[in-house]
């Protein structure tokens, strides 16, 4: 057993075959305190079988490489879109604010009061922004987590992927919301399928 061996946590299996190995030696010999280490193995090989299973069922490996960088890809469309529109309306409300400079008097007053009023909507970009950030820290340290678990019980969770969720019917098969930057068709092939479709 070289040193790397000696260093790397035991798989599932190991240990299962070690528990087992235990409770073979000691069949026949249940008496007293040994009976009840037997039953505690065999609990404790269950308790692993089940947990291993139960961590499986929820395909660690998909929310790793699928479903938490999709989130977060979502998220960070979400701080993009919401910066850029936060942007357009700053930009019309300084339009206005010279508008109403170029009328004066009354209209000038009302124009910047409500220009005004505009601008302190608008910080709630900022702190939208912010609490995805949050959002997406928090997603990270979850990636870690179930990272460090595929890790401990290797290949017999991370291949558990095979059963895939339903398709969405009815409503929610429609709900896809906008696409991400990058993955949606541009208007050139929106025209080009059009045009196919005569």
């Amino acid at each position: 057993m070289g040193e790397t061996d000696a260093q790397r946590p035991l798989t599932r299996d190991e240990i299962a075959n070690i528990v087992q190995d235990v409770l073979t030696h000691m069949h026949g010999e249940e008496t007293g305190g040994v009976g009840s280490l037997y039953r505690e193995l065999g609990a404790l090989a269950l308790f692993i079988r089940q947990a291993r299973d139960d961590i499986a069922a929820v395909r660690p490996d998909d929310i790793r490489s699928t479903d938490i960088p999709r989130a977060t890809d979502e998220l960070d469309a979400v701080v993009g879109a919401t910066e850029a529109a936060t942007n357009t309306i700053m930009d019309a409300a300084e339009k206005l604010t010279d508008i109403g400079g170029e009328v004066g008097g009354d209209v000038e007053t009302r124009v910047t009061e409500i220009v005004g009023r505009i601008y302190e909507a608008c910080s709630f970009q900022d702190i939208t922004g912010q609490r995805i950030t949050k959002v997406v820290k928090t997603l990270k340290v979850i990636e870690g987590k179930v990272e460090r678990l595929l890790r401990a019980f290797g290949d017999e969770v991370a291949g558990s992927s095979a059963e895939f969720e339903p398709a969405p019917t009815g409503d929610a098969a429609l709900l896809n919301g906008p696409q991400l930057p990058g993955k949606a068709m541009d208007q050139d092939e929106i025209d080009r399928l059009m045009a196919e479709m005569g």
